[in-house]
């Protein structure tokens, strides 16, 4: 009965609750209308949509002279990819233009009939014949194996024969005008470089095609490898500095123009992929830069009374730097940075060994000259009997025909240049800071500490000829009043100067060798970032770096001397010789320590993550 009651009044409950409902209208379902319609989703979803589904073969492409769009891919308007950032690279080049060597790295002795006053180079590579391909070659490469970048082939062609064109037309046109001579004195066409040139053209066209549209990566290797291509121009003796600055200008202003002029013809026909689109505001970036450094252009050596200076032209700076930014405005990272500094001038370096320049023959004939009649009082018959005997040998000041015979202790020398530059390897860490100006320019600064490695400046010389023999009779007169300033007067006579002893000689050595230890370094700078995409920027910059470091050259210029002659004459000319330094013979070293203040301007270009 107990479980009948509780059911009844379950049911009456339920019933009353159904009552309160009766009234209400019916409900009912509205159906919103639909209208098809295409839309363009956001290159990032396309990736993404790339990346889920199932990886397709790559299919060959071979199509030069079919067009095909993609549907949905947004058209470039004209000049809507200049950055304008090559102007300030080629009027960095231009400014740079009046830093020159004064001597030049070319030939051997004598040829054409010309003197042997010039240096020869040990340093060459031919690798940037083959760098300033390296980008259309990736390109084609790319697009042949069916991976699709910006444009198609008619448009691809028309946009990279565009570019090259207008290089080339701005690149001879500037060298046949400027007439610059090379550094290696071969060709009055250095300004600007061309192989730089053709290198940053090829490295945009891959930037263009692949690196905005399908990795930022292509544009590290493609920017990468062409200013390698510009260092080496420099380390090769074929380039000045200045003319690799506004080749790379020139090289990217070209393929700018030249892609804004066929955006402007083929509007949106022919195009595959747009840019991508990266949505981060830190700034974290990575970035490679080519720039030129200031400062340090000098470098003064001291043994005792003995100065002895070497000049340098600007240095060439190249830099791989990094950061990571917790925010908008602070992150950390890193900078690794070589500097390449040319010697512009041996200045006393090259005193012995020179009257006009390295290693001319003057030096030579100097070298065996062991008293000068102006550095003794008039009527001293020693020092005129022997400057008589040594001109009567042939060995005549005036006459290099007279020295150059095939009896001569010397019949050829000259210098090697191992490395004519001092270069300088920085790695430093620290904290990076950045000011947001608006959506796409912002100021920057770092505060760096690190350590500097230095690789040495090295000439090696070689020298061949005759072994020759003298003899003489050397007497020292030690009576009171013989003396001179407390020491024993000292006599020639007897000097004979025989034919050559029959034996052949050569000789090589360390010439001359510059280096430093390694050194903490601190670095700062200032810099304007110019955002033009959303993972891509340029930056100009202004970087200051200080180290105190500590140079050591070692100083070999009469190595050669010892092999020349026999053991007795070399006795006599260390004994008799007439030196500034008072060091006769030997090897001299020389030690300084000097502040090194560095200002470096230059050009960034950073991929944005």
């Amino acid at each position: 009965m107990k479980q009948l009651f509780i059911l009844i009044a379950l049911v009456l409950a339920v019933q009353a609750k159904a009552d309160n409902y009766r009234d209400m209208e019916p409900l009912t379902l509205e159906t919103p209308e639909m209208k098809a319609e295409l839309v363009d989703l956001p290159e990032r979803t396309s990736i993404l949509l790339d990346m889920a589904a199932p990886a397709a073969s790559p299919k060959m492409d071979f199509d030069f002279f079919k067009s095909k769009t993609n549907p949905g891919v947004k058209p470039y308007k004209f000049m809507d990819d200049m950055t304008f950032v090559g102007i300030p690279l080629f009027v960095a080049g231009l400014a740079l233009k009046g830093d020159k060597a004064m001597f030049r790295v070319n030939a051997k002795a004598d040829q054409g009939g010309k003197r042997n006053t010039q240096l020869l180079t040990d340093f060459k590579t031919g690798i940037d014949d083959y760098t300033q391909f390296f980008g259309p070659a990736m390109v084609v490469g790319l697009k042949l194996g069916g991976y699709e970048g910006r444009s198609d082939w008619p448009r691809l062609l028309a946009s990279a024969g565009m570019s090259y064109l207008i290089m080339a037309g701005l690149v001879n046109g500037i060298k046949y005008t400027a007439k610059e001579m090379r550094p290696d004195g071969s060709t009055a066409n250095s300004w600007p470089s061309g192989h730089t040139a053709t290198a940053f053209v090829g490295a945009s066209l891959l930037h263009k095609e692949y690196g905005l549209t399908r990795s930022p990566w292509w544009s590290v290797a493609g920017y990468g490898v062409a200013t390698a291509t510009g260092v080496m121009r420099v380390l090769n003796n074929r380039h000045w500095i200045s003319d690799v600055m506004s080749g790379a200008g020139i090289g990217i202003m070209s393929t700018e123009l030249g892609y804004a002029l066929c955006d402007l013809m083929f509007k949106q026909k022919g195009l595959l992929r747009n840019d991508m689109i990266l949505e981060n505001e830190k700034p974290s970036f990575f970035s490679i830069s080519m720039g030129v450094g200031l400062g340090g252009k000098e470098l003064e050596f001291e043994s005792g009374d003995d100065k002895r200076t070497i000049k340098f032209r600007a240095a060439t700076v190249v830099d791989a730097e990094g950061a990571y930014f917790f925010n908008k405005y602070i992150g950390v990272g890193g900078r690794l940075r070589i500097r390449a500094q040319s010697t512009k001038d041996f200045g006393d370096f090259t005193d012995y060994a020179a009257a006009e320049d390295f290693f001319a023959w003057e030096g030579l004939r100097g070298a065996y000259q062991m008293f000068r009649p102006e550095d003794y009082p008039a009527g001293s018959s020693e020092v005129e009997n022997f400057y008589t005997y040594y001109n009567k040998i042939g060995y005549n000041m005036n006459s290099e025909e007279s020295w150059r015979n095939d009896n001569s202790p010397v019949t050829d020398i000259y210098g090697i240049v191992k490395s004519d530059h001092i270069t300088e390897f920085t790695g430093s860490v620290g904290l990076y800071f950045n000011l947001p100006l608006s959506s796409h320019f912002s100021l920057g600064t770092k505060a760096l500490i690190g350590r500097s490695i230095t690789q040495e400046l090295d000439i090696d010389g070689h020298a061949e000829g005759n072994l020759n023999d003298i003899s003489y009779k050397m007497e020292l007169d030690n009576r009171p009043g013989k003396k001179i300033d407390g020491n024993p007067t000292l006599s020639i006579s007897d000097l004979e100067y025989p034919n050559n002893m029959g034996e052949k000689w050569t000789d090589d050595w360390e010439y001359l060798t510059i280096g430093a230890k390694s050194s903490t370094s601190f670095g700062t700078g200032i810099s304007l970032t110019y955002k033009y995409k959303s993972n891509f920027s340029w930056r100009l910059f202004c970087d200051y770096d200080y180290t105190r470091k500590d140079f050591t050259a070692t100083y070999d210029p009469f190595h050669f001397i010892e092999k020349g002659v026999t053991s007795g004459a070399y006795v006599f000319m260390e004994t008799m010789g007439d030196y500034d330094d008072g060091e006769g013979l030997s090897v001299r070293e020389y030690r300084t320590r000097k502040n090194m203040n560095y200002v470096t301007l230059g050009l960034s270009f950073l991929v944005n993550f």
